[in-house]
This record gives structure tokens, sequence and C-alpha cells, in this order.
């Protein structure tokens, strides 16, 4: 907060020439014993900044003093700009009056280049809004309650203290400690529902590789060779590294991938239906003709 403050000082004052503490602390709704230690920071920091007294006194800048934007490449201004763009796409607070003067000190006119919406299509106004309710839990470090229905249908009330929202293999996921499980968990987010925000803080910091530690923890690695209809085309090189896939003559595609085996991995595959074909490994193979077997059952 402190920063902000001090730069938008130092931008007020190229514009306004002078202003006095009075108004400063107003500006900021804080004390003018704030705004001159915030003088005081800005002085020991090489910024030619000093005060007058009388009835034309004030805060003010040494004249000719320019910010010095040299520091930063035209590149570099430019990917700060970028970045905050993309903050301002996920609505993250204050960050559009930054932007703007960031634009005016550099002298660029950027062009808005990201539009982000967290939910998927078809969703409701509600899951657009559980998006922004975890954006606002994770900054402010508020636990959460919800129910959570699992892959096989089960709910349970879960309490999360949630550290980030991660996405992966086309789905979203909230990152947090379960104070059920009294463990680090993943929430696939579509299942989460009747998301509260708790009256309370809690204290809890992301160490290490998130999905690293994740699934050495949870799922141990199979590599699939799977061949794929060309029909399929489409969602082969939507959902693959082009680096997997194999094309063959007859329009097909081998792709070998490293997934987690878990019952995720049996129900992606079991989504391609009838146009794919799993060629090893073999146990693989056989789980899932079993479930196309137990599925086949309910249409005899």
């Amino acid at each position: 907060m402190q920063i902000s403050r001090l730069f938008t000082t130092v931008y007020i004052l190229l514009n306004k020439k002078k202003v006095t503490a009075k108004e400063l602390a107003s500006y900021f709704e804080v004390s003018v014993r704030t705004i001159y230690r915030d003088i005081d920071t800005l002085s020991a920091s090489g910024i030619p900044i000093y005060t007058s007294k009388g009835k034309n006194g004030g805060v003010s800048l040494l004249e000719n003093f320019v910010l010095d934007k040299s520091l930063l490449s035209d590149q570099e201004q430019d990917e700060v700009l970028m970045s905050l763009q993309s903050l301002s796409s996920l609505d993250v607070p204050d960050v559009d009056p930054l932007l703007n003067k960031l634009k005016t000190l550099f002298s660029k006119q950027s062009t808005n280049w990201i539009d982000i919406d967290f939910s998927h299509w078809g969703s409701s106004n509600n899951e657009r809004q559980k998006f922004t309710s975890l954006k606002i839990a994770i900054l402010n470090q508020t636990p959460v309650t919800f129910d959570y229905y699992s892959s096989y249908g089960e709910k349970t009330e879960r309490t999360v203290e949630p550290l980030k929202i991660l996405f992966k293999g086309q789905s979203w996921y909230l990152y947090g400690y379960c104070r059920l499980k009294k463990d680090l968990r993943l929430f696939k987010i579509t299942r989460m529902k009747d998301l509260t925000p708790l009256n309370e803080t809690f204290e809890r910091e992301i160490s290490g590789d998130i999905w690293h530690n994740f699934q050495s923890k949870h799922a141990r690695d199979v590599t699939l060779v799977i061949k794929f209809d060309k029909k399929i085309a489409y969602r082969v090189y939507d959902e693959f590294d082009p680096t997997c896939i194999q094309k063959h003559e007859d329009g097909c595609f081998t792709v070998t991938v490293t997934f987690p085996e878990n019952e995720w991995v049996y129900d992606y595959i079991l989504s391609y239906g009838c146009h794919a074909e799993v060629l090893a490994p073999i146990h693989i193979r056989d789980i899932i003709k079993r479930k196309f077997e137990e599925g086949l059952k309910k249409y005899l």
C-alpha cells in the first residue's frame, strides 16, 4: 500500500506541481504525519521533493524533475502494461488507476488485449460469481465452506483455506488446505456448490511445486499409447502437445502421453467413445474394455 501511495504522490506532484500535506492526507485517507513520513522516504530514495511553509507553501518537486523512464526499455514498458491489463481483466482491486498512470508516464496508448471469463460455456452467473468469491477469499486469506461432489457423486461438506486457483487438463481447480482431511487438496471448481466465506482469516504459505507434490502423493504416473480415429482430429490437436502426436497415412493418430493414473484418466479416455483405442499398457486397456462392457449392459 505504501509503495502505491509513494508512486501516486510523485505522479500527483508531476501534474500539479504543488499540493499541501493536508490535501494529500485527505486524498489518501491517512494522517498528515503519514504524509510527512512518505516525504522523508521519497527524499531518502533520491526523489528531489521538498516542503515550503507560508501562505503559498506546500509539497513540491524540484523544477524540471522528470521521473526516469529510461530504467525500463520500450519492450519492458509494454510487458508491464500487458501484465497490469491481465490483472485488470481478473478484477484485481486498484489496478486500473495504476494502469492509467503508467500509460501516461510511458506515453503509451496500450490496447486492451485480453479478457478472461473463468466460468465454463453455458454456466450461470452463479458460476462466474464463484470465481470472484474464491479470488477475494485467496487475497484476504479467508476460509470458505462448500458442498463438494466427488467423481462418484458423494457429497461432503468441506472447510478449506484457499491458496490458489489452478487450470490443468481443461478444468479449473481450487488448491487449498482441507480442514476435514487435514491435508492440501485439489477441488474441481465445477463440483463445488453453495460456496460461503467465513468471518475469519488464516495464515498458510504455498511451498514447492504444487503439481509434482500433489501427483506424487495421490497418484502414480502411467504412460499411455492411444490410437485415435481421424474423425476426432480436432480434439487430438486441442488436447495434446504436437510432440506427443504421430499421424499415420490413413489419417489416424497415435498419441503417447503420461498421465496420473486414477479414475479421472479412465473417464477421460471413455469420453472419446468409439474413436479411441488404448494400445498400451495392457492393464489400462483391460480397464477401459471392462467399463465399456458394464456400460453396454445398461442398453441390453
